[in-house]
């Protein structure tokens, strides 16, 4: 752990820095100036004055009106935010959710413990109106501790729900063909090949779109409709999540499958549209939090593989609307560095302080030795902002590894959120560029510029030769907080590497060389892959397991960075990571959420679910380092 200063002390959102007129946590759109209407009140000197101001003049005059209004807003509103992470911003629930929530109660009095999802219940569809369905579980016989029989409960769900998944039906993919042309030109071995056609054709089976029912009737449904069909992750995961789909789509741009990516892009673009951030994924209790923004990296992949300018002009409006969701407001905290420059990070934070409705049961556990209720609400907001983070959970959000409870997420500002908004930035000015919006690829490229800088600062660590999570220490909402060593999180984390994937540092060379020698000696390589970390924890996002986003992150910014042993070191894990993962598909006949590094052809475990199978990621990091890298004739698969 790093040492943090008063570690009791609960961290408070930063004040947002202010954009005259422009949206704030996606709350309602900008005021838009009315044209001045005058009234004839005769030729009097005072009105004869006023009438020859020209309306350049009173536009002026309304927009410093405005911008005070505007100030005094956002310093109230952070203000608002300086006692507790329980007194930070809400999204609001609905009825059905809910309900289903003490339905997901009532099954776990009813069923037991015993390899219970909670995520099964709320993903579960109403037959009738919502009062016609209450009124009927509210009528169900209970004991004197309140639970319902299991042969009362079964018959409940069978007559008033209908099953978890059933909002999704099968959806064939339009580009898809059994083998494509150019299909992994670099895969010579045949067994490898085969493999490869195998995986390749899982995209089928993962193929959804949204029913008819969720169309005509949405209030009966927590699926959210989409315009295009979707890529499942697989398994409990029945909806389109957002960082699972850039795996999803390097994939399938390895397939061929350039329609169908797109269409998981339009698809995320609507969120945007629809709720001004990229949802965790398309489920109405996913509106409170987002996941790592990768949404420009999916459209700059498919731009480069198909020089769809259209596509990309499209998509650019929502970019910018992403970037502004993540670098304003609760996001944002300003650093000022040991040369009292001040550079703005970011951080996860989601809108919440109630348990996680696809968790709920879970949460509650968690939280159920806290009897304050402020505390509660701050453990609640923490857990979601994990998730928000994909890492949930893992010792690097702890402050002590072997207690959940002291999740302090929003306390920290993650060297791979930082890394990705880098990307984003990155690839806003680059898209703008090519479709011509010079004036937003200046604004962006600037925006890049500064968090390079802000990177290099308040993140790297030139003695470990690792970028390093920083963990706030100043509770007061004054701001800029300062720059302390001491802060630094000195833990070694998979995370620690993934700037290695950005441009603008897998393009220095000195610094290439340095972090990669900082990997190499880092225990983080292990026979298999590259683990989470070295803590083994019993959290999923720790030591044994590796994860594919992980894996291809580093592999690829390795690969880029134009170092012939980078390269080398980069084709070195991608083999190891292809062969667990190959052992394991014909050990099981399926492809996995996440593997052992330890152990060939092992699936990883541990966190508040079984182990997944499908796997949307998994299929896509596979095929894009067979892409790569290839697999020649005389190299063996096998372990």
């Amino acid at each position: 752990m790093p040492t943090v200063p008063n570690q009791n002390a609960k961290i408070m959102p930063a004040f947002p820095k202010l954009r005259l007129l422009s949206r704030s946590y996606n709350q309602p759109r900008p005021y838009r100036f009315p044209r001045p209407r005058f009234l004839n009140l005769g030729s009097s000197p005072t009105m004869m004055e006023f009438r020859a101001l020209n309306v350049r003049k009173l536009c002026v005059i309304c927009f410093a009106f405005f911008s005070v209004v505007l100030i005094t807003m956002s310093v109230a509103e952070a203000l608002s935010h300086c006692n507790s992470n329980s007194d930070g911003p809400v999204t609001p629930t609905n009825p059905l959710l809910i309900f289903l929530e003490r339905v997901q109660g009532t099954a776990l009095s009813t069923f037991g413990g015993s390899k219970f999802d909670p995520k099964l219940y709320v993903d579960m569809s109403l037959k009738f109106n919502l009062s016609t369905i209450e009124a009927a579980f509210d009528k169900l016989p209970r004991s004197s501790n309140g639970s319902v029989s299991i042969e009362d409960l079964n018959g409940f769900l069978g007559k008033y729900l209908r099953g978890a998944g059933d909002d999704m039906v099968y959806s064939e993919p339009v580009d898809f063909v059994p083998e494509p042309e150019g299909f992994l030109p670099k895969v010579k071995n045949p067994e490898v090949r085969a493999w490869a056609l195998e995986v390749h054709a899982l995209w089928k089976n993962l193929s959804r779109k949204v029913s008819n029912g969720v169309l005509k009737r949405p209030e009966l449904y927590t699926l959210l409709p989409l315009p295009q069909p979707v890529i499942i992750p697989g398994s409990r995961f029945r909806e389109v999540y957002y960082w699972d789909s850039y795996w999803v789509i390097r994939g399938l741009l390895a397939s061929k499958m350039y329609e169908t990516a797109k269409g998981i892009v339009t698809n995320l673009v609507h969120l945007i549209e629809e709720y001004g951030h990229v949802l965790n994924g398309a489920r109405a209790y996913y509106t409170n939090r987002s996941q790592p923004p990768l949404l420009s990296a999916m459209i700059h992949a498919i731009y480069a593989r198909t020089g769809d300018m259209q596509f990309v002009k499209k998509s650019l409006p929502a970019l910018v609307k992403e970037h502004h969701f993540w670098s304003s407001g609760i996001h944002k905290v300003t650093i000022q560095d040991a040369q009292s420059c001040n550079h703005t990070l970011n951080r996860y934070y989601a809108k919440w302080n109630k348990p996680r409705p696809e968790s709920s049961t879970i949460d509650k556990q968690t939280a159920s030795k806290i009897s304050n209720v402020s505390e509660k609400q701050n453990l609640y907001r923490e857990l979601a902002s994990t998730a928000e983070s994909g890492w949930d959970f893992s010792t690097r959000w702890m402050r002590n590894h072997s207690d959940l409870t002291t999740l302090a997420t929003t306390s920290i500002l993650p060297v791979d959120l930082n890394a990705f908004i880098l990307r984003m930035e990155l690839d806003i000015a680059f898209l703008a560029k090519v479709t011509g919006e010079d004036s937003i690829a200046m604004t962006f490229s600037n925006a890049s510029q500064a968090r390079v800088k802000a990177i290099k600062s308040v993140l790297w660590n030139s003695k470990k030769g690792q970028w390093l999570d920083y963990w706030l220490s100043d509770h007061t909402c004054q701001e800029p907080q300062t720059w302390e060593a001491s802060n630094q999180n000195q833990n070694v984390y998979a995370s620690n590497f993934i700037p290695l994937w950005i441009e603008s540092f897998y393009s220095d060379t000195p610094l290439v060389e340095k972090a990669m020698k900082s990997f190499q000696s880092s225990g983080l390589l292990h026979a298999f892959g590259i683990a989470t970390s070295l803590k083994n924890s019993g959290e999923q996002w720790d030591f044994p397991n590796g994860w594919p986003p992980v894996q291809h992150m580093i592999v690829e910014g390795l690969t880029r960075s134009g170092s012939k042993e980078a390269r080398s070191v980069a084709e070195d894990i991608a083999e190891r990571w292809i062969r667990t993962n190959y052992a394991a598909y014909k050990k099981t006949g399926t492809m996995h959420e996440k593997y052992d590094v330890e152990k060939c052809g092992e699936f990883g475990g541990g966190g508040e679910y079984v182990p997944q199978t499908g796997f949307g990621w998994s299929n896509g990091v596979v095929l894009a380092f067979l892409d790569e890298f290839g697999w020649p004739q005389d190299r063996t698969i096998h372990c």
